[in-house]
């Protein structure tokens, strides 16, 4: 279609590496955004948001000195639920069963806790992160199509060129 609309052969070759060129420009853009609010929120306080309200905890995995993983659950009361929230691997160490045992940990306190169920969301893309999650008992329950990442502006070109599925799983524990 460019080359009857341009009649250019260079234009029509171009335009592959053009459109790649934005959709990486414009998922790094949201990506950066998105980990920068993280790191002003929840994750510069760790404490404050996981540690000191009731029903919330924070893990750090650690392997021969270095920190390899993180997970975090928080509490909601009203509806007798945990979250699991911020579960990630260093990509030097996935594979080994580091989110495994950090989704186990979750649910552990879940269940030590008297929660009736352990809920997550998550936008990753690799099935590997989804099996994980089945593996570990939970069910998928939904999915959010062209989900907007803290961060995102939601302008045109970017949701031309950045989209966002926003998956919800569920571990029912126990009946209420």
């Amino acid at each position: 279609i460019c080359f009857v609309v341009t009649k250019s052969f260079l234009l029509t070759c171009c335009l592959p590496f053009f459109l790649m060129g934005m959709r990486y420009y414009f998922s790094r853009k949201v990506i950066l955004h998105y980990l920068d609010c993280a790191l002003h929120t929840d994750m510069s306080d760790i404490e404050q948001y996981y540690m000191k309200p009731p029903g919330s905890c924070f893990w750090v995995a650690v392997l021969d000195g270095n920190v390899v993983g993180i997970v975090a659950a928080r509490g909601n009361e009203e509806d007798n639920t945990v979250e699991l929230l911020r579960m990630s691997v260093d990509s030097n160490y996935r594979g080994k069963g580091i989110a495994k045992a950090l989704g186990r940990k979750v649910l552990e306190f879940a269940m030590l806790n008297n929660y009736s169920s352990v809920v997550l969301g998550t936008t990753a893309v690799k099935m590997a992160a989804h099996k994980l999650y089945e593996s570990l008992g939970f069910k998928h329950v939904g999915v959010i199509e062209h989900y907007a990442l803290p961060g995102m502006t939601r302008s045109l070109l970017e949701r031309m060129f950045f989209q966002v599925r926003y998956h919800r799983y569920r571990l029912q524990l126990r009946e209420e």
